[in-house]
């Protein structure tokens, strides 16, 4: 019997498989995929014709791990989604489709994209 953990994080897969058959990345608009674990949050954009990450960025890289440092998890969220637009914006990329990887959109998940969008990613 599975406990309430494993429940959860079945659900989460549910929902982001779910949403994975409509949110497809593309050259010409890739996907922005978000994983939020309990101590950080990562977001990469993918390319998934040829399946390959084109730009990436988490509250663990070396040069953001500083920048968060004790900031809430909100404000890191928010600066990791503002680290990949500009990492994006100089890798020639300026549109993305959103995965929000089966979460909510609030809180963490909400704020890096807001983070993004500030730095000029348009979704």
């Amino acid at each position: 019997m599975a406990n309430a953990t494993e429940k959860k994080r079945e659900a989460r897969d549910r929902r982001h498989r779910r949403v994975r058959t409509r949110v497809i990345g593309t050259p010409a608009r890739p996907r922005l995929n978000v994983y939020r674990s309990l101590s950080a949050i990562y977001a990469q954009v993918i390319d998934d014709t040829t399946g390959t990450t084109l730009v990436s960025a988490s509250t663990i890289d070396r040069g953001i791990a500083s920048q968060v440092e004790g900031k809430s998890k909100i404000e890191g969220a928010k600066i990791v989604g503002q680290v990949l637009a500009q990492r994006a914006k100089e890798a020639g990329i300026d549109r993305v489709v959103f995965d929000r990887g089966g979460y909510r959109y609030h809180g963490r998940v909400a704020a890096l994209a807001d983070g993004a969008r500030e730095a000029g990613l348009e979704f």
